[in-house]
């Protein structure tokens, strides 16, 4: 047990580390981008990648994550692991070709996409990478750490050619293909890579009719997800302007990156819970599935408030003062961080390997005729704050629906979940970020941190984020609240090992 222990803190490790790229990626390029772009032009490039993403969806059907649990299960015999990744990518690629197909004629006979071609078949590139990424495989087999190098490498790459190559606001095509580099350039390597785990030559023996169920199914539940995370940047782009998604685009790029957090963790642990599952360790499941939302609450709580207190600065960091509009947008949609962390545990991380898909299928489905039903009503006359309220509603119908069907356990699990100590440090933290940005700095810094500032606004944000974090672990640690502890007494005993070696 210490074995799986250990690998899987190091899987967690580099999901992390992952995630950071992921964040410093917009954090660096974002700020640029939007201001050489304007909302005009990265709205564009916002709605072409939502776009896409349909095209993509229906490409990979539902592989990427029933791959993981197919793989994951026999993962320790190779001839099976090669002929199951096989059949997989078969699949993926004859798909591919119908999705090409389709964007095609889209693209032919739909006067709104006709004038953006070049973009939209740009941005399609992630289409076949995602098919011979075989991404899905390398998590079944928890690579992480290959996984991160690689993805690290290509977004170094991804950010000196945005510096480099977009330099005007017609460079938004070049934009769209270097924000594909970024996210699914590295695929690449997977396909030479892959020999290490599996045999690139046909094996036989092949069964593609047994997948196709359950693919199915986790299509539909992908499918589902899609349409309530992406058809709030479609609508606006279809019911009103580029300029509304530019707005609506700057709020959520910030709570993507939080959402890439929260959702590490359930990423890493996919494959291992299905192992368990298959090996019968119920007990250690459910261990796990108690520490992962432990996480989730304990990580996913600061954050959702510290951006909706310090929503200004977030924005004019990130965006500049062209995008205020977007303020009230993000204020509206970051309570959805916290809900989707919860949600990824309770559908992907408990659901999924107990073989209860259908049930998140049915909450995702919930979920995206809300958000339909929601945007229809809101959008044509909030614009991108209707599409804001439309999303988070279908985030807590989904919370909702997978809660009801796993009530029992998810209660004793919460009751080991030390939510006085949380909400505390929460509060506190808070209010000194609080009194620290508006009462200590506002002297001083009243010209500088604003949001027509790029580096105030920078400043206004490291000075209320350690206010806040800092006061948050340090109630954390001083109340004893289980996870921290658990955390510390980890990263003590790695520095004692670590000076031990040397």
């Amino acid at each position: 047990m210490d074995h799986y222990d250990s690998s899987l803190k190091l899987n967690f490790i580099m999901n992390a580390i992952l995630a950071s790229a992921t964040i410093l990626f917009p954090l660096i390029t974002f700020p640029y981008v939007s201001r050489i772009l304007l909302p005009t032009g990265t709205g564009k490039v916002s709605f072409a990648v939502s776009l896409i993403s349909y095209f993509n969806l229906f490409a990979q059907l539902g592989i990427p994550t029933y791959g993981i649990r197919a793989c994951a299960k026999v993962r320790d015999d190779k001839t099976e692991l090669t002929r199951t990744s096989h059949e997989l990518l078969f699949i993926s690629l004859s798909m591919n070709v119908l999705s090409y197909i389709a964007l095609a004629i889209a693209v032919t006979y739909i006067p709104r996409l006709q004038e953006e071609r070049l973009l939209y078949f740009t941005v399609s590139a992630s289409i076949f990478l995602n098919a011979i990424g075989m991404e899905w495989l390398y998590k079944a087999l928890e690579r992480y750490a290959y996984i991160t190098v690689r993805s690290v490498v290509f977004k170094l790459i991804a950010v000196m050619a945005m510096f480099l190559m977009v330099r005007k606001t017609e460079d938004y095509i070049i934009y769209g293909g270097i924000t594909v580099l970024a996210s699914s350039g590295s695929y690449i390597c997977n396909l030479f890579h892959a020999r290490r785990y599996i045999w690139v030559h046909p094996i036989g023996g092949y069964e593609i009719r047994r997948h196709l169920k359950a693919v199915m199914v986790f299509f539909a539940m992908t499918c589902s997800t899609l349409i309530y995370t992406q058809l709030d940047t479609v609508m606006l782009g279809f019911m009103k302007t580029d300029v509304d998604v530019g707005y609506y685009s700057a709020a959520v790029q910030i709570k993507t990156v939080l959402v890439s957090i929260t959702a590490s963790l359930g990423n890493v642990l996919l494959p291992r819970s299905s192992y368990y599952i298959e090996q019968g360790k119920l007990n250690a499941f459910h261990n796990l599935n108690q520490k992962a939302l432990n996480f989730a609450f304990v990580v996913a709580l600061p954050m959702t408030l510290f951006f909706i207190l310090f929503a200004p600065y977030g924005i004019g960091f990130l965006s500049g003062p062209s995008y205020a509009a977007s303020i009230p947008v993000m204020r509206i949609i970051m309570p959805t961080v916290l809900l989707i962390a919860v949600t990824n545990i309770l559908g992907i991380q408990i659901l999924v390997p107990l073989g209860r898909e259908k049930v998140v299928l049915k909450s995702e489905i919930a979920g995206a005729v809300t958000d339909l039903v929601l945007n229809l009503i809101l959008i044509p006359r909030y614009a991108a704050a209707g599409a804001a309220v439309g999303t988070m509603a279908a985030e807590a119908v989904v919370l909702g629906v997978q809660y009801t069907s796993l009530r029992s356990s998810i209660k004793e699990m919460a009751q080991k979940i030390q939510f006085r100590k949380i909400l505390m440090a929460l509060c506190v933290g808070g209010s000194i970020a609080l009194f620290t940005t508006k009462i200590l700095l506002a002297r001083a810094l009243n010209e500088m941190i604003s949001v027509h500032n790029a580096l105030g606004c920078f400043a206004g944000l490291a000075a209320s984020g350690c206010a806040m974090f800092g006061t948050y672990a340090i109630i954390l640690a001083l109340t004893a609240e289980q996870l921290t502890i658990e955390t510390m007494k980890w990263l003590v005993r790695g520095l004692r090992q670590r000076k031990a070696k040397g």
